[in-house]
C-alpha cells in the first residue's frame, strides 16, 4: 500500500490565540504585575522573567519590590522596574499609565494579581476594610483593564491574566465579600475574553485553591486553622500556581484552576445545591465556629 505523507498545515490555519496568546518579549515591552511583592504575584513575575519578559512590578512595599527586581535582573537578565502604588486608591492607580510610559515601555501583558481577604461574619466586619477589599479586588481590576487593554487592541497584541480564586465558584460564608469579589473577577474575565476574541488579545482567569503564601494568616486565620478547614492535598506552592497561570496564559486558556483536587472541588461546588453546600461551609469555616471572635 502506498504511503502518502499528509501535507503540513500552514500556521495561518490555526486559531490566532494558539500561536500568539502570550506575546513574545521585546526590548521596549513589559509585563505589568500587580501585587508583586510576595506570594503568587512575585512567582508570576519570576515565571514571566524566566521566559524572557521584562517586568514592571507594582505593589505597596518598596523594599520587597526592590529585592525582587534585583533578583529577576540577576537571575534572568531581564529589566525589572518597580512602581510603589496603593491600588486601593483610585488617584494613585490613575498615575500608572504615565509611570509606565516614563520608562519608555509598552505594556503587552497585564497581570491583575493584587488582592486580599477579610475574615469573619459581615455583621462584625470593619466597614473600611470591606470597602478597601472591594476597591482592590474588583475596582482595580476593572480600572487597570480599562487603562491598558485598549492599547493592546490597537496594537493587536496583548494578554491579560486576572487572579481570582476557587472561591469564585460558590458563595463563601465567613469571607462573603472576598468570595463575591472573586466571582466578579471570574465573570468579568470571561466576558472580556469573549469581547476580545479575534482582536489579538487574550484574557485568562487564574483560580487557585489554597496556596502556601501566608495569605490566610494575613487575613486572620492561623496555618493550623486553615489546614483544618481545607485538606492538605488541596494546598499548592505559590510557584506551582504561578507556573500553571502563565502556561494557561500562553495557551490562551480562559480559566485555569491549578491542581486536580481543586478542579474537582470547583466542579462539585457548581453541581451541589447551595442549600446543601452553604451550611456545611459555614460550619467548617474557622471564623464562624463557636467561640470565634472574628
Amino acid at each position: 500500500m502506498e504511503h502518502r505523507q499528509r501535507p503540513l498545515t500552514p500556521l495561518c490555519a490555526f486559531p490566532y490565540a494558539l500561536i500568539m496568546a502570550l506575546p513574545a518579549p521585546r526590548e521596549n515591552t513589559t509585563a505589568i504585575v500587580t501585587g508583586a511583592s510576595s506570594g503568587i504575584g512575585a512567582e508570576i513575575a519570576r515565571e514571566l522573567a524566566r521566559r524572557g519578559h521584562g517586568v514592571t512590578l507594582v505593589a505597596r512595599r518598596a523594599d520587597r519590590l526592590k529585592a525582587l527586581a534585583g533578583d529577576l535582573a540577576h537571575d534572568y537578565g531581564v529589566r525589572a522596574e518597580m512602581i510603589v502604588n496603593d491600588l486601593t486608591d483610585a488617584d494613585a492607580r490613575s498615575s500608572l499609565p504615565e509611570q509606565v510610559a516614563r520608562f519608555g515601555l509598552t505594556p503587552d501583558i497585564l497581570v491583575n494579581n493584587a488582592g486580599f481577604s477579610t475574615m469573619g461574619p459581615v455583621y462584625r466586619s470593619s466597614r473600611a476594610q470591606e470597602i478597601d477589599m472591594v476597591r482592590t479586588n474588583v475596582e482595580a481590576v476593572v480600572d487597570l483593564c480599562t487603562m491598558f487593554v485598549s492599547g493592546m487592541v490597537t496594537r493587536h497584541r496583548g494578554a491579560v491574566l486576572n487572579t481570582a480564586s476557587t472561591a469564585a465558584f460558590q458563595p463563601l460564608p465567613g469571607q462573603a465579600g472576598y468570595g463575591a469579589s472573586k466571582a466578579f473577577v471570574l465573570s468579568y474575565g470571561r466576558a472580556l475574553g469573549a469581547e476580545l476574541r479575534g482582536k489579538g488579545v487574550t484574557v485568562t482567569t487564574l483560580c487557585p485553591g489554597p496556596v502556601e503564601t501566608g495569605f490566610a494568616e494575613a487575613a486572620g486565620i492561623s496555618d493550623a486553622e486553615a489546614m483544618e478547614a481545607l485538606p492538605s492535598f488541596m494546598w499548592l506552592p505559590a510557584a506551582e500556581v504561578a507556573r500553571a497561570g502563565v502556561e494557561g496564559l500562553a495557551a490562551g486558556r480562559s480559566v485555569v484552576i491549578p491542581g486536580t483536587a481543586n478542579r474537582a472541588a470547583a466542579a462539585l461546588a457548581q453541581m451541589v445545591p447551595k442549600s446543601v453546600i452553604l451550611p456545611l461551609m459555614a460550619q467548617r469555616h474557622p471564623s464562624l465556629k463557636a467561640g470565634s471572635k472574628r
